[in-house]
Formats: C-alpha cells, structure tokens, sequence
C-alpha cells in the first residue's frame, strides 16, 4: 500500500500520490475569483500500518527518531537540505489561575530559517520538488512565505518567483531580494498576486507552493503540532492559540495533531482557538455561516491580511468537528499584545503572531485557563520583519548633550 493518498476535503475524492498535485479537478472546475476555493487536498497516510509497526508506547519515539519521515510526503530527510527547519523553542510560563497555577507556553517559529513559520512549508515543497527533479517554484505573498521560499531555494539551488502586494513592508521584500529570487511586485492585494502566479504556473508550467493550493504547505506546517506535543512534556496542550489568515498554519496544526489522533498517541485533540484580526476575520466570521460574505483586509497584521481565505473549507471543518474555537481582536489590541510579549517575556515578534497572544489576553479576561493546564501560543514569525507596524509605540528619549546624564530607576 501507498504510503499517503490525497482527499479532497469538499467532495471525499481520493487521488493517488503520482507527482504533482493541486486541487481536486472535480472541485476545482466550479472555482470563481471571490469565493473561497473548493477542492482542497488533505494527505492521508497508512495510520494501520504505523499503528501495527511498534508497541504503542514507543511509536511517538519511533516517528521522532527519523523526524517524522513516516508522516510526510517525501521519500528522504537529505531532500531537506542543510538548512536547520523546525525544533523552534517553545518557552514556559507559570501563570496564577484562581488558586492555582497554569503553563503558558510561547513557541517561538522566528528562530527559523528566514524567521518565520512558513519555513516549514517552504522546505517540505522544496524537499518535494527536488525529489521531482523541479527547478523553480512560484508563490504569492505579503512577504513571510516569499522570503521563506527565496531562502530556502537559495539553500538548494532552485529558483524562486515571487508575486507580492507592492505595499508588504519594505524588510520582508529586501529580504526577498537579498536571497536573489525573481520579485514580481503587484498593483494590488494578496489576492490578487495569489491569482497571478496561479496564471503564471499555468502558462509557464512553474511548480507552485501557494498556500493551500499546494497540500505539502498544510503537511509542512504540521510539525509544529508534533513539536508541542514533545515540548509538553509528550502530552498534547490544552489549548493552542493560533493567528489565522488563510487557514493553513491553524489547518496544519490541527493535522498534526489529528495524526497523533489517528496513530493513538493523544487521546484527544487540544481546543484550538482561531485569532483573526477585526479588520480580517473572514474564516472565523463564515464559520457557521451556509453562504460566504468575505471581510476587507484592512489590518496592521499583513500576514494575516486576507479577504478571501485560500483554506477555509478545511479550517472550517477542522474548527466544527473538534469544537474549535474563534476569536477577533483589533489592531490596537495586537499591538498591545506585540508590546507585553517584549517587555514581559523578551519575544519580538511581527503583527501576525502577536495576533495569537492577543487572542491568548482577550480570553483570558473572562475565562482563565484551568488550573495545572498548558496553554501554547504560536508566534510566527520575528518582528524585525516589520518595524513600521510598532514603531508607534516607542518613541527615542531626548538627545543628551553636553555630556548632563542623570540616571533615574523608574
């Protein structure tokens, strides 16, 4: 048997594992511009076999020893490339919950690569398609999956096309560059760049690592899950609280964590809250809606900055089958949490991931975490890729001149 298969989440078609694949042509067929894609392809592997493989005890052990291998769609760990993806840290904190105690626990991804999150994704599609014997990979973003992209092919000696919003902060398309990949600046959204490079593999047969459109970004972002689940001390958290845009990193993490479901190693799946920015909230807005009325985009958080969600069919699903939770917060309230995370914990992190720990502060002001619980908080990415966004809230002291300092402890 296979060791994977693709499903696609809308009509439960099943497609072989034969090369490249995008979404399910069924699905796909029925596509317009200003609703969220349908076919959507999920990877299912053979938990029977890993299951009857060792005692259940040790099977977490196992998987873990050859990185997780078993429960990725590549052949070889060596198609990963030098770069050091993924075991980012994950800091812990005791925090009072009525009278006892509960762990917060911030998993910081900005120690990757190119500093973000999207480096998972980026080096599984990278890994893919040198197995493939592919060159070049295409991908649209507001500048974090760009620049993971133009890394990571830098460091396998692919190529990279990126179509970005022409407004994405200046950092992330210097990063861009500096990592030499082809830059494609748009008059216009992620949206919109998203549907050029589509036109672009279409016309030019480039290989591409949207999010969502291609499923090796939802594996990539899952290992995260397998992570946290080591990191707690090998029990799965309580809760995890993730910033959400398009729905791929909140999507992978659930399919992490619905892995370890399907192999027995948790007994349940985490509650899992959706944080999306107020100004940008089209999953968590539709999540129980028949019809789909997209959001504007309008939010600090440009990483999160989306109207119409490329994953929201499986984001959705995964929120309604395992009791999810969402939850909006404003930009002030992001750069508020962006602010605590620096001066109570020592974590810079950009827009999009205080978004998650702003989503963490605004539960807990009407419901505290149980007692002896762990809490996680995703942060994506570092916030030196976007100083402009939280610039406003420092501001230099005075000028010190003729050598007149005195020192005050305040």
């Amino acid at each position: 048997m296979p060791k994977f298969y693709y499903q696609c989440v809308n009509c439960g078609k099943e497609y072989p594992a034969d090369g490249v694949r995008y979404l399910c042509p069924s699905c796909e067929s029925d596509n317009s511009s200003d609703t969220p894609p349908k076919g959507v392809l999920k990877t299912v592997y053979n938990y029977n076999k890993l299951r009857k493989s060792v005692a259940p005890g040790e099977l977490f052990e196992k998987l873990s020893q050859n990185d997780f291998l078993d429960l990725l769609p590549v052949n070889s760990l060596e198609s990963f490339g030098p770069l050091k993806v993924g075991n980012t840290p994950a800091y812990h904190w005791q925090q009072k919950s009525g009278n006892g105690t509960y762990q917060l626990i911030l998993k910081d991804d900005s120690h990757n690569p190119t500093f973000s999150f999207k480096d998972r994704a980026s080096a599984l599609v990278s890994a893919f398609a040198k197995e493939n014997h592919i060159h070049t990979i295409v991908a649209a973003s507001t500048g974090n999956a760009g620049s993971s992209l133009a890394g990571i092919c830098a460091s396998q000696s692919q190529k990279a096309v990126i179509f970005v919003p022409a407004t994405a902060p200046k950092a992330k398309l210097l990063q861009i560059m500096l990592y030499g990949a082809t830059i494609v600046p748009v008059d216009g959204n992620y949206d919109v760049a998203f549907d050029l490079s589509l036109q672009a593999t279409k016309e030019y047969g480039l290989y591409n690592r949207n999010t969502a459109y291609n499923p090796l970004t939802i594996e990539g972002k899952k290992t995260a899950a397998f992570e946290l689940f080591r990191q707690c001390g090998m029990q799965a958290p309580d809760m995890v609280f993730v910033s959400v845009g398009d729905g791929v990193i909140l999507s992978g993490v659930y399919k992490g964590f619905e892995d370890l479901l399907m192999l027995d190693i948790i007994e349940k799946m985490p509650r899992i809250v959706a944080v999306q920015a107020e100004g940008s909230n089209s999953i968590i807005s539709n999540l129980r809606s028949e019809t789909f009325k997209p959001s504007s985009a309008q939010t600090i958080a440009d990483s999160i900055s989306v109207v119409i969600p490329r994953n929201f069919y499986m984001a959705k699903d995964f929120l309604l089958k395992y009791d999810g939770e969402g939850i909006a917060v404003s930009d002030d309230a992001i750069l508020n949490a962006s602010l605590k995370l620096t001066r109570n914990f020592g974590i810079f992190t950009e827009p999009a991931g205080a978004a998650a720990f702003a989503g963490y502060l605004k539960y807990s002001e009407t419901r505290t975490p149980k007692n002896n619980s762990k809490v996680a908080v995703l942060l994506t990415g570092s916030g030196l890729k976007d100083l402009n966004a939280v610039s406003s809230q420092v501001s230099l002291p005075e000028v010190v001149k003729n050598g007149e300092f005195v020192y005050k402890d305040v």
